[in-house]
């Protein structure tokens, strides 16, 4: 069974929800590209890529606890940015180190791309994450 989530406190997505998670022995959350839009659906931060990313990492904590899950969850992760300069890349993936995201059970690609889909956005960040069994859910 599939179950998809939108995450209430993020801008609502335009034909795609914020996550998709599957039971299959493990639950596993397969979210869409975590974007740096504000609730009101404004690019956080124009051309920063640090501050962009920053939004990132806020909107991927939201969508993972829209699922009942968290940052040290994820197991695998697409960086994208917007930039052929290693130095840019470079920054946007120290963000990802501060987040604590780097330091789960976690793999992760980081690219550099010509575009990404909203006017104005620089970084964007794909995620799949065990969602962990609950205590009380367990009762």
């Amino acid at each position: 069974m599939i179950r998809r989530v939108t995450a209430p406190g993020l801008f609502p997505p335009p034909t795609y929800s914020h996550a998709s998670v599957v039971e299959a022995g493990t639950k596993l959350a397969f979210l869409a590209g975590a974007v740096p839009l504000d609730d009101k659906g404004e690019v956080v931060g124009p051309g920063d890529p640090v501050r962009q990313a920053e939004q990132v990492i806020a909107n991927l904590r939201e969508q993972l606890r829209a699922v009942g899950s968290d940052l040290e969850h994820v197991i695998v992760t697409e960086v994208y940015v917007v930039s052929g300069e290693p130095s840019v890349l470079s920054a946007v993936w120290e963000v990802v180190e501060a987040s604590g995201l780097s330091k789960g059970p976690h793999s992760s690609t980081l690219l550099g791309v010509a575009c990404l889909g909203y006017t104005g956005q620089l970084v964007e960040i794909t995620a799949t994450a065990v969602v962990p069994e609950r205590e009380e859910a367990s009762r």
